[in-house]
């Protein structure tokens, strides 16, 4: 039979007071959250150099949260917004159409990633364009990953 130590024993005890006496802390600091009635929409967006969103070098990246308003650190999250609920969160629809802008052939990968929630459900989006020209000229105009 394997004896256990009194001073074992004590430091067990203090350890589970201090995680018990934390967690109510962390209980009673915890501010309390207000319901809505709308589905959590809450994104990062990313543009990086690189093919490989992976192992891309990240240039700039932006939160953006749509609901229940339009926040975060994205230069115009209404509009941003917006162009999501236009195309029902689906960012491969962002580029859809043709691209007015005339661009060079010069291959300097850039990756654009969204990752999250959007109304409820989980985004891992990227894709990668050959330079940033290409990038601009498939958004056309809109501003979701324009930042």
């Amino acid at each position: 039979m394997r004896r256990t130590s009194h001073a074992t024993i004590a430091a067990l005890g203090a350890g589970a007071l201090l995680l018990g006496g934390l967690a109510a802390a962390t209980a009673q600091a915890a501010p309390a959250r207000t319901k809505s009635l709308s589905a959590p929409s809450a994104l990062v967006l990313g543009v990086a150099r690189g093919e490989d969103p992976l192992t891309a070098t990240v240039e700039r990246a932006v939160t953006l949260s749509c609901a229940p308003t339009a926040t975060g650190t994205h230069p115009d999250p209404a509009a941003a917004c917006r162009e999501l609920a236009e195309v029902r969160g689906q960012f491969s629809d962002l580029a859809a159409g043709p691209s007015s802008r005339t661009c060079t052939r010069q291959w300097d990968p850039v990756v654009v990633t969204a990752h999250g929630v959007w109304q409820g459900r989980p985004v891992r989006f990227s894709t990668t364009y050959g330079n940033a020209c290409e990038m601009a000229g498939s958004m056309n105009g809109r501003t979701v990953f324009a930042f």
